[in-house]
């Protein structure tokens, strides 16, 4: 979680620095890399009023509501869901929806499945992060469940806050 905050520049390096094609980022150039990331971290605010949200993006959202599996429990109606009194992993499948609809290059999940029941965790994984995959989003997913480290095309495992491995698919075999 604080590497991602330290990825995104939500916090600033003490030491170090972060770099683009070699290329540090600075504080004056820092709004244009905060463009390039969606996000729902493992504290986020979910609001009802979607604000930055394009207007032809908002086509989306019965479809992505459908997708997600939560048709049923909100609508957008006039700009604003009907309701974010969602359970915790409804919840951050609505904010993953706006995060989406932003649509921004990379997305940054920080342990976005582990409020998810089993079977919509498996959705996520199996389904719908190839589906991402395919449409050309980057996703950076933080997770810790295991059984899903082979879906990833890299994977970098850090212990107090050191890489200890960086793996590709290409390269497991």
């Amino acid at each position: 979680s604080t590497f991602m905050r330290l990825f995104t520049t939500l916090y600033w390096p003490r030491d170090g620095y972060v770099a683009v094609d070699g290329k540090p980022v600075t504080h004056e150039n820092v709004e244009a890399y905060r463009a390039l990331f969606s996000a729902v971290f493992s504290e986020y605010h979910l609001f009802r009023r979607l604000y930055g949200v394009a207007p032809e993006a908002l086509a989306e959202i019965p479809e992505l509501l459908k997708l997600f599996e939560i048709e049923e429990k909100t609508q957008l109606v006039d700009g604003a869901f009907t309701t974010v009194n969602l359970s915790a992993g409804q919840r951050k499948r609505v904010a993953l929806i706006v995060a989406l609809l932003e649509r921004r290059p990379i997305c940054v999940l920080d342990e976005w499945a582990a409020d998810q029941d089993p079977l919509f965790r498996r959705k996520f994984y199996e389904d719908l992060l190839p589906m991402f995959k395919a449409r050309g989003l980057t996703v950076i997913a933080v997770s810790h469940d295991d059984r899903y480290f082979h879906i990833a095309d890299r994977r970098l495992h850090l212990e107090e806050g050191h890489v200890v491995s960086d793996l590709r698919k290409d390269e497991e075999a």
